[in-house]
């Protein structure tokens, strides 16, 4: 299973580039994206826990990243923001954690780490979907062995 991902990302080189190698490398599926905080927002509520990573700008064409962050403070356990940005000050920094940011990564010297933490959270979202399918296995075999 796929990591499914929402990109909120202005830049349409930055955003290409980062879809084609989310995909290759962290076995991510970018399901959508858009360019302002509106648009984000609004996908992200639409889309309310069917997506497990939502990766923002900090700027956008209208908007920014923060505004998207706030928006997402109720989401599930399971469903992760992160902000990617050229801005990645520690005051940025303390700001998007305040927001309920899970991490932020620097566009231009933290890439690698962003890759990292997609897999990780492939990986986190896998096994999670194994332990379902192994309780929902054990539930069926002790429904058919008390009947």
């Amino acid at each position: 299973m796929a990591l499914i991902t929402y990109l909120a990302e202005d830049n349409q080189i930055i955003l290409e580039n980062l879809i084609e190698t989310l995909e290759e490398i962290a076995h991510v599926k970018v399901v959508a994206h858009a360019v302002t905080q509106a648009e984000a927002s609004r996908w992200l509520m639409l889309h309310d826990g069917t997506w497990h990573l939502a990766i923002v700008d900090l700027f956008l064409k209208e908007g920014n990243g923060l505004g998207i962050l706030a928006g997402c403070r109720n989401r599930e356990p399971y469903q992760k923001v992160v902000v990617l940005t050229n801005y990645a000050t520690p005051e940025i920094r303390r700001r998007a954690a305040e927001l309920g940011a899970d991490a932020v990564f620097d566009k231009t010297t933290e890439l690698d780490e962003l890759l990292a933490y997609c897999t990780e959270q492939t990986a986190n979202i896998l096994q999670e979907d194994v332990q379902d399918a192994q309780r929902e296995a054990v539930a069926q075999h002790d429904q058919a062995t008390s009947t």
